[in-house]
Protein backbone atom coordinates (compact mmCIF):
# COMPACT_ATOMS: atom_id res chain seq x y z
CA UNK A 1 0.00 0.00 0.00
CA UNK A 2 2.58 2.38 1.21
CA UNK A 3 5.04 1.59 -2.43
CA UNK A 4 1.48 2.07 -4.15
CA UNK A 5 1.00 5.61 -2.51
CA UNK A 6 4.86 6.85 -3.15
CA UNK A 7 4.58 5.53 -7.11
CA UNK A 8 1.19 7.86 -7.50
CA UNK A 9 2.89 10.39 -5.25
CA UNK A 10 6.16 10.67 -7.19
CA UNK A 11 4.34 10.42 -10.77
CA UNK A 12 2.27 13.40 -9.45
CA UNK A 13 5.28 15.44 -8.87
CA UNK A 14 7.08 14.70 -11.83
CA UNK A 15 4.74 14.47 -14.21
CA UNK A 16 5.48 10.92 -15.36
CA UNK A 17 4.17 9.65 -18.56
CA UNK A 18 3.03 6.35 -19.29
CA UNK A 19 6.58 5.25 -20.96
CA UNK A 20 8.46 6.84 -18.47
CA UNK A 21 10.55 3.91 -16.13
CA UNK A 22 8.72 2.50 -12.94
CA UNK A 23 10.64 4.49 -10.20
CA UNK A 24 13.22 2.09 -8.37
CA UNK A 25 12.77 0.87 -4.78
CA UNK A 26 15.87 3.31 -4.06
CA UNK A 27 13.97 6.29 -5.47
CA UNK A 28 10.68 5.65 -4.23
CA UNK A 29 12.62 4.94 -0.48
CA UNK A 30 13.92 8.76 -1.18
CA UNK A 31 10.89 10.28 -1.82
CA UNK A 32 8.97 8.69 1.41
CA UNK A 33 12.24 9.89 3.81
CA UNK A 34 11.57 13.44 2.11
CA UNK A 35 7.81 13.63 2.07
CA UNK A 36 7.85 12.43 5.91
CA UNK A 37 10.83 15.37 6.12
CA UNK A 38 8.71 17.73 4.89
CA UNK A 39 5.95 16.97 6.94
CA UNK A 40 7.74 16.82 10.41
CA UNK A 41 10.10 20.84 9.74
CA UNK A 42 8.75 23.93 10.23
CA UNK A 43 8.44 25.84 6.81
CA UNK A 44 8.83 29.34 6.05
CA UNK A 45 9.11 31.37 3.03
CA UNK A 46 10.38 34.68 3.90
CA UNK A 47 9.34 36.51 0.42
CA UNK A 48 5.77 36.75 -1.14
CA UNK A 49 4.62 40.04 -2.39
CA UNK A 50 0.72 41.02 -1.83
CA UNK A 51 -1.98 42.85 -3.56
CA UNK A 52 -4.93 44.93 -1.61
CA UNK A 53 -7.29 43.39 -3.87
CA UNK A 54 -6.99 40.20 -2.94
CA UNK A 55 -7.54 40.59 0.19
CA UNK A 56 -10.98 41.54 -0.09
CA UNK A 57 -14.33 40.35 1.48
CA UNK A 58 -15.66 39.07 -2.04
CA UNK A 59 -12.19 38.15 -3.31
CA UNK A 60 -9.14 36.93 -0.93
CA UNK A 61 -6.52 34.55 -0.74
CA UNK A 62 -9.20 31.74 1.10
CA UNK A 63 -10.12 31.00 -2.64
CA UNK A 64 -7.57 29.83 -5.31
CA UNK A 65 -6.42 32.29 -6.58
CA UNK A 66 -4.45 32.01 -10.36
CA UNK A 67 -1.17 34.00 -7.81
CA UNK A 68 1.08 31.94 -6.47
CA UNK A 69 0.44 32.25 -2.90
CA UNK A 70 -2.73 31.53 -1.27
CA UNK A 71 -3.98 29.28 1.50
CA UNK A 72 -5.57 26.54 -0.88
CA UNK A 73 -1.62 26.81 -2.45
CA UNK A 74 0.35 26.95 0.78
CA UNK A 75 -2.00 23.61 1.94
CA UNK A 76 -1.33 21.71 -0.49
CA UNK A 77 2.59 22.49 -0.57
CA UNK A 78 2.50 21.50 3.24
CA UNK A 79 3.87 25.37 4.12
CA UNK A 80 3.74 27.07 7.22
CA UNK A 81 4.16 30.86 7.35
CA UNK A 82 4.88 33.31 4.40
CA UNK A 83 6.26 36.84 5.00
CA UNK A 84 3.62 38.61 3.39
CA UNK A 85 5.67 41.78 1.91
CA UNK A 86 4.41 45.43 2.60
CA UNK A 87 6.35 46.74 -1.09
CA UNK A 88 6.31 50.10 -2.82
CA UNK A 89 7.89 50.79 -5.72
CA UNK A 90 10.62 53.65 -5.63
CA UNK A 91 9.42 57.10 -6.56
CA UNK A 92 10.41 61.11 -6.59
CA UNK A 93 12.39 62.04 -3.53
CA UNK A 94 10.11 64.47 -2.55
CA UNK A 95 7.09 65.02 0.57
CA UNK A 96 4.46 63.81 -2.23
CA UNK A 97 6.22 61.17 -3.11
CA UNK A 98 6.65 59.58 0.55
CA UNK A 99 3.41 60.22 1.44
CA UNK A 100 2.22 58.19 -1.50
CA UNK A 101 4.55 55.33 -0.70
CA UNK A 102 3.67 55.44 2.79
CA UNK A 103 0.01 55.42 2.10
CA UNK A 104 0.76 52.31 -0.40
CA UNK A 105 2.25 50.82 2.85
CA UNK A 106 -0.56 51.24 5.36
CA UNK A 107 -2.96 49.68 2.70
CA UNK A 108 -0.86 46.73 2.46
CA UNK A 109 -0.75 46.80 6.38
CA UNK A 110 -4.58 46.86 6.27
CA UNK A 111 -4.96 43.89 4.07
CA UNK A 112 -2.32 41.37 5.94
CA UNK A 113 -4.41 42.22 9.12
CA UNK A 114 -7.77 42.03 7.48
CA UNK A 115 -7.02 38.63 6.07
CA UNK A 116 -5.61 37.24 9.67
CA UNK A 117 -8.28 39.49 11.62
CA UNK A 118 -11.54 39.01 9.92
CA UNK A 119 -11.36 36.90 6.46
CA UNK A 120 -9.80 33.64 7.77
CA UNK A 121 -8.54 34.04 11.28
CA UNK A 122 -9.51 30.16 11.98
CA UNK A 123 -6.86 29.65 9.24
CA UNK A 124 -4.13 31.84 9.15
CA UNK A 125 -2.99 33.99 12.18
CA UNK A 126 -0.55 37.39 12.06
CA UNK A 127 2.53 36.29 14.13
CA UNK A 128 4.66 39.10 15.86
CA UNK A 129 7.49 36.77 17.70
CA UNK A 130 9.00 33.46 16.55
CA UNK A 131 7.63 32.51 19.63
CA UNK A 132 4.45 33.29 18.17
CA UNK A 133 5.43 31.33 14.76
CA UNK A 134 6.12 28.27 17.41
CA UNK A 135 2.76 28.58 19.11
CA UNK A 136 0.47 29.23 15.60
CA UNK A 137 2.14 26.38 14.29
CA UNK A 138 1.74 23.95 17.06
CA UNK A 139 -2.09 24.91 16.58
CA UNK A 140 -2.63 23.91 13.35
CA UNK A 141 -2.80 27.12 11.81
CA UNK A 142 -0.98 29.01 8.79
CA UNK A 143 0.99 31.96 10.04
CA UNK A 144 1.62 35.40 8.44
CA UNK A 145 4.34 37.32 8.87
CA UNK A 146 4.98 41.21 7.51
CA UNK A 147 8.04 42.51 5.70
CA UNK A 148 8.41 45.49 4.71
CA UNK A 149 10.50 46.19 0.94
CA UNK A 150 11.57 49.64 0.65
CA UNK A 151 12.31 51.98 3.39
CA UNK A 152 10.93 54.63 0.69
CA UNK A 153 7.99 54.71 2.63
CA UNK A 154 9.64 55.99 5.63
CA UNK A 155 10.05 59.45 3.86
CA UNK A 156 12.09 61.68 6.33
CA UNK A 157 9.71 60.98 9.71
CA UNK A 158 12.02 58.49 11.21
CA UNK A 159 9.10 58.26 13.55
CA UNK A 160 6.99 55.64 11.15
CA UNK A 161 9.64 52.93 11.63
CA UNK A 162 8.15 52.47 15.10
CA UNK A 163 4.63 53.16 12.95
CA UNK A 164 5.30 49.85 10.78
CA UNK A 165 6.97 47.79 13.84
CA UNK A 166 3.84 48.35 15.86
CA UNK A 167 1.50 47.24 12.60
CA UNK A 168 3.58 44.16 12.53
CA UNK A 169 6.61 44.60 10.34
CA UNK A 170 9.97 42.32 11.39
CA UNK A 171 12.05 43.38 8.68
CA UNK A 172 12.97 45.97 6.12
CA UNK A 173 15.18 46.54 3.55
CA UNK A 174 16.24 50.62 3.22
CA UNK A 175 16.20 50.76 -0.45
CA UNK A 176 14.85 49.20 -3.61
CA UNK A 177 15.59 49.09 -7.59
CA UNK A 178 16.72 53.04 -7.45
CA UNK A 179 18.55 55.28 -4.86
CA UNK A 180 16.16 56.90 -1.88
CA UNK A 181 16.72 59.18 0.66
CA UNK A 182 18.07 56.32 3.14
CA UNK A 183 20.43 54.14 0.73
CA UNK A 184 22.03 53.64 -2.02
CA UNK A 185 20.26 51.11 -4.46
CA UNK A 186 22.06 47.90 -6.17
CA UNK A 187 21.14 50.12 -9.25
CA UNK A 188 23.28 52.50 -8.57
CA UNK A 189 26.10 49.93 -10.54
CA UNK A 190 24.49 51.56 -13.49
CA UNK A 191 22.24 54.24 -12.83
CA UNK A 192 25.28 56.08 -10.00
CA UNK A 193 24.76 56.46 -6.50
CA UNK A 194 23.66 59.22 -3.86
CA UNK A 195 25.72 58.63 -0.83
CA UNK A 196 28.58 56.96 -2.40
CA UNK A 197 27.60 53.71 -2.47
CA UNK A 198 26.19 53.68 1.19
CA UNK A 199 23.45 55.04 3.52
CA UNK A 200 22.80 58.68 4.31
CA UNK A 201 22.83 59.84 7.27
CA UNK A 202 18.78 59.58 8.13
CA UNK A 203 19.23 55.85 6.81
CA UNK A 204 21.74 55.05 9.85
CA UNK A 205 19.41 56.58 12.16
CA UNK A 206 17.24 53.86 10.62
CA UNK A 207 19.11 51.10 11.51
CA UNK A 208 19.69 52.32 15.02
CA UNK A 209 15.67 52.49 15.49
CA UNK A 210 15.27 48.94 13.82
CA UNK A 211 17.73 47.52 16.28
CA UNK A 212 16.15 49.12 19.24
CA UNK A 213 12.75 47.98 18.17
CA UNK A 214 13.37 44.66 17.24
CA UNK A 215 12.94 44.81 13.43
CA UNK A 216 15.43 42.93 10.96
CA UNK A 217 17.60 44.61 8.81
CA UNK A 218 17.43 43.53 5.18
CA UNK A 219 20.20 43.64 2.59
CA UNK A 220 18.26 42.49 -0.43
CA UNK A 221 18.22 45.49 -2.89
CA UNK A 222 20.36 48.17 -1.08
CA UNK A 223 23.88 48.38 -2.70
CA UNK A 224 27.08 46.45 -2.10
CA UNK A 225 28.16 49.62 -0.45
CA UNK A 226 25.14 50.41 1.91
CA UNK A 227 25.06 46.39 2.48
CA UNK A 228 28.39 46.36 4.01
CA UNK A 229 27.67 49.55 6.45
CA UNK A 230 24.81 48.26 7.41
CA UNK A 231 26.23 45.16 8.87
CA UNK A 232 29.24 46.93 10.56
CA UNK A 233 26.25 49.65 12.36
CA UNK A 234 24.07 46.96 13.08
CA UNK A 235 24.11 45.89 17.10
CA UNK A 236 22.04 42.66 15.59
CA UNK A 237 22.38 39.93 13.04
CA UNK A 238 21.26 41.00 9.80
CA UNK A 239 18.39 39.43 6.81
CA UNK A 240 19.11 39.47 2.95
CA UNK A 241 15.31 38.30 2.54
CA UNK A 242 15.48 36.89 -1.12
CA UNK A 243 18.97 37.21 -2.17
CA UNK A 244 20.82 34.98 -4.68
CA UNK A 245 24.85 33.95 -5.37
CA UNK A 246 26.53 36.50 -7.29
CA UNK A 247 29.77 33.93 -7.61
CA UNK A 248 27.30 31.77 -9.54
CA UNK A 249 24.83 34.54 -11.83
CA UNK A 250 26.94 37.75 -11.94
CA UNK A 251 23.44 40.09 -11.51
CA UNK A 252 23.58 43.21 -9.21
CA UNK A 253 21.00 41.99 -7.50
CA UNK A 254 23.14 39.24 -5.67
CA UNK A 255 25.13 38.60 -3.06
CA UNK A 256 29.24 38.43 -3.93
CA UNK A 257 31.37 36.65 -0.95
CA UNK A 258 32.46 39.56 0.41
CA UNK A 259 29.01 40.56 1.22
CA UNK A 260 28.22 36.84 2.29
CA UNK A 261 31.15 36.67 4.51
CA UNK A 262 30.30 39.74 6.05
CA UNK A 263 27.16 38.60 7.22
CA UNK A 264 28.29 35.44 8.62
CA UNK A 265 30.15 37.20 11.20
CA UNK A 266 27.27 39.23 11.92
CA UNK A 267 25.78 36.26 12.53
CA UNK A 268 22.83 36.96 9.95
CA UNK A 269 21.26 34.79 7.45
CA UNK A 270 20.92 34.77 3.38
CA UNK A 271 17.58 33.36 2.49
CA UNK A 272 18.09 32.49 -1.15
CA UNK A 273 15.69 32.96 -3.72
CA UNK A 274 13.80 30.91 -6.52
CA UNK A 275 14.32 34.06 -8.76
CA UNK A 276 15.03 32.64 -12.48
CA UNK A 277 17.22 35.60 -13.39
CA UNK A 278 19.19 35.44 -10.37
CA UNK A 279 19.85 31.64 -10.80
CA UNK A 280 20.58 31.80 -14.32
CA UNK A 281 21.17 34.43 -16.82
CA UNK A 282 19.17 34.79 -19.95
CA UNK A 283 20.71 36.04 -23.23
CA UNK A 284 20.53 39.73 -23.29
CA UNK A 285 18.12 40.34 -26.30
CA UNK A 286 15.99 37.97 -24.64
CA UNK A 287 15.89 39.99 -21.55
CA UNK A 288 14.98 42.89 -23.83
CA UNK A 289 12.29 41.00 -25.67
CA UNK A 290 10.48 39.96 -22.41
CA UNK A 291 10.28 43.18 -21.02
CA UNK A 292 9.07 44.78 -23.77
CA UNK A 293 6.47 42.40 -24.36
CA UNK A 294 5.54 42.78 -20.61
CA UNK A 295 5.13 46.67 -21.11
CA UNK A 296 3.05 46.52 -24.63
CA UNK A 297 0.71 44.26 -22.42
CA UNK A 298 0.66 46.67 -19.27
CA UNK A 299 -3.13 48.34 -19.07
CA UNK A 300 -3.72 46.75 -22.54
CA UNK A 301 -6.48 45.24 -20.85
CA UNK A 302 -8.54 45.84 -17.72
CA UNK A 303 -7.33 43.36 -15.15
CA UNK A 304 -9.08 40.77 -14.15
CA UNK A 305 -10.62 41.76 -10.29
CA UNK A 306 -10.44 38.81 -8.82
CA UNK A 307 -8.75 35.76 -10.85
CA UNK A 308 -9.83 32.34 -9.35
CA UNK A 309 -8.35 29.63 -11.08
CA UNK A 310 -10.69 27.14 -13.47
CA UNK A 311 -10.30 23.54 -13.33
CA UNK A 312 -11.82 23.05 -16.19
CA UNK A 313 -10.85 25.74 -18.41
CA UNK A 314 -6.80 26.13 -17.08
CA UNK A 315 -4.33 28.45 -17.85
CA UNK A 316 -0.48 28.32 -18.39
CA UNK A 317 1.07 27.84 -14.61
CA UNK A 318 1.42 31.15 -12.92
CA UNK A 319 4.17 33.57 -14.09
CA UNK A 320 4.88 35.38 -11.03
CA UNK A 321 4.19 38.61 -12.90
CA UNK A 322 1.12 40.45 -11.71
CA UNK A 323 0.81 42.13 -14.85
CA UNK A 324 0.53 38.88 -16.45
CA UNK A 325 -1.04 36.45 -14.11
CA UNK A 326 -4.10 38.90 -13.93
CA UNK A 327 -4.82 39.70 -17.43
CA UNK A 328 -7.75 38.78 -19.53
CA UNK A 329 -7.57 34.69 -20.42
CA UNK A 330 -8.02 35.51 -24.23
CA UNK A 331 -4.60 38.19 -23.46
CA UNK A 332 -3.01 35.82 -20.91
CA UNK A 333 -3.39 33.24 -24.13
CA UNK A 334 -1.93 35.94 -26.83
CA UNK A 335 0.59 37.18 -24.36
CA UNK A 336 2.01 33.65 -23.64
CA UNK A 337 1.80 32.88 -27.49
CA UNK A 338 4.06 35.63 -27.93
CA UNK A 339 6.86 34.73 -24.77
CA UNK A 340 6.88 31.45 -26.96
CA UNK A 341 7.68 32.97 -30.27
CA UNK A 342 10.60 34.91 -28.48
CA UNK A 343 11.57 31.24 -26.90
CA UNK A 344 12.20 30.03 -30.12
CA UNK A 345 14.22 33.17 -31.26
CA UNK A 346 16.13 33.39 -27.91
CA UNK A 347 16.11 29.54 -25.89
CA UNK A 348 15.62 30.84 -22.34
CA UNK A 349 17.85 28.80 -19.65
CA UNK A 350 14.54 28.39 -17.18
CA UNK A 351 16.14 27.91 -14.26
CA UNK A 352 14.78 24.49 -12.69
CA UNK A 353 14.54 23.27 -8.17
CA UNK A 354 18.20 22.18 -9.08
CA UNK A 355 19.54 25.46 -10.42
CA UNK A 356 18.21 27.02 -6.92
CA UNK A 357 19.47 24.50 -4.75
CA UNK A 358 23.05 24.52 -6.54
CA UNK A 359 22.96 28.28 -4.91
CA UNK A 360 21.80 27.08 -1.54
CA UNK A 361 24.89 24.63 -1.74
CA UNK A 362 26.94 27.63 -2.72
CA UNK A 363 25.84 29.26 0.37
CA UNK A 364 26.19 26.66 2.53
CA UNK A 365 29.88 25.50 1.54
CA UNK A 366 31.16 29.20 1.62
CA UNK A 367 29.39 30.23 4.90
CA UNK A 368 27.60 27.39 6.86
CA UNK A 369 24.52 26.01 6.69
CA UNK A 370 23.69 28.07 9.90
CA UNK A 371 23.48 31.20 7.88
CA UNK A 372 21.45 30.19 5.33
CA UNK A 373 17.66 29.87 4.39
CA UNK A 374 15.06 30.02 1.48
CA UNK A 375 12.69 32.54 0.23
CA UNK A 376 10.80 32.49 -2.98
CA UNK A 377 9.86 35.79 -4.10
CA UNK A 378 6.89 34.82 -5.29
CA UNK A 379 3.80 37.15 -7.05
CA UNK A 380 6.65 39.35 -7.32
CA UNK A 381 8.74 37.32 -10.18
CA UNK A 382 9.87 34.50 -8.31
CA UNK A 383 9.61 30.71 -9.35
CA UNK A 384 11.29 27.87 -11.44
CA UNK A 385 10.28 24.87 -12.39
CA UNK A 386 9.14 22.87 -10.14
CA UNK A 387 8.46 25.27 -7.31
CA UNK A 388 6.70 27.61 -9.14
CA UNK A 389 3.79 28.16 -6.60
CA UNK A 390 3.46 27.50 -2.65
CA UNK A 391 1.62 24.36 -3.90
CA UNK A 392 5.31 22.72 -5.10
CA UNK A 393 7.51 23.23 -1.87
CA UNK A 394 7.75 19.68 -1.57
CA UNK A 395 10.14 19.39 -4.41
CA UNK A 396 12.57 21.86 -2.75
CA UNK A 397 13.10 19.23 0.49
CA UNK A 398 13.46 16.66 -2.02
CA UNK A 399 16.38 18.09 -3.69
CA UNK A 400 17.84 19.01 -0.49
CA UNK A 401 17.30 15.29 0.92
CA UNK A 402 18.72 14.36 -2.54
CA UNK A 403 21.90 16.07 -2.51
CA UNK A 404 22.24 14.52 1.09
CA UNK A 405 21.04 17.15 3.38
CA UNK A 406 20.27 15.68 6.87
CA UNK A 407 16.83 16.15 8.67
CA UNK A 408 18.25 18.51 11.14
CA UNK A 409 20.33 20.55 8.20
CA UNK A 410 16.58 21.24 6.31
CA UNK A 411 14.84 22.37 9.02
CA UNK A 412 17.57 24.79 9.56
CA UNK A 413 17.37 25.93 6.22
CA UNK A 414 13.21 26.27 5.78
CA UNK A 415 12.98 28.12 8.96
CA UNK A 416 15.39 27.35 12.15
CA UNK A 417 18.35 30.05 11.21
CA UNK A 418 15.79 32.76 10.70
CA UNK A 419 13.86 31.99 13.88
CA UNK A 420 17.51 31.88 15.30
CA UNK A 421 18.29 35.24 13.52
CA UNK A 422 14.79 37.00 15.02
CA UNK A 423 15.62 35.24 18.43
CA UNK A 424 18.70 37.46 18.75
CA UNK A 425 17.16 40.62 17.00
CA UNK A 426 14.73 40.48 19.96
CA UNK A 427 17.45 39.84 22.68
CA UNK A 428 19.47 42.79 21.25
CA UNK A 429 16.24 44.86 21.03
CA UNK A 430 15.49 44.26 24.99
CA UNK A 431 19.05 45.41 25.93
CA UNK A 432 19.07 48.51 23.91
CA UNK A 433 15.48 49.19 25.32
CA UNK A 434 17.19 48.89 29.02
CA UNK A 435 19.66 51.25 28.42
Amino acid sequence: MIKKFLTLFLAAAFQISAQTPAPSTAELALVGRAKSIHDRVLKIDTHNDIDPDHFTAECNYTMRLTTQVNLPKIAEGDMDASFFIVYVGQGPLTDAGYDNAYRQAIAKFDAIHRLTEKIAPDRIRLALTPADVVDLHNKGLRIAVIGVENGYAVGNDIKRVRQFYERGARYMSLAHNGNNQLADSNTGEVDGYLHDNGLSPLGREVIAEMNRLGMMVDLSHPSKGANLEAIRLSKAPVIASHSSMRALNNHRRNMDDEQLLALKKNGGVVQVVALGTYLKADPPERTSAVAKLREEFRGSSAAVKCPVEDPRNPLPPPSGNTIVDTLPRDRRLEYDKRLAEIDARWPASRATVKDFVDHIDYAVKLIGVDHVGIASDFDGGGGVLGWNSAAEAFNVTLELVRRGYSEQQIAKLWAGNLLRVWREVEKVAQSLQKK
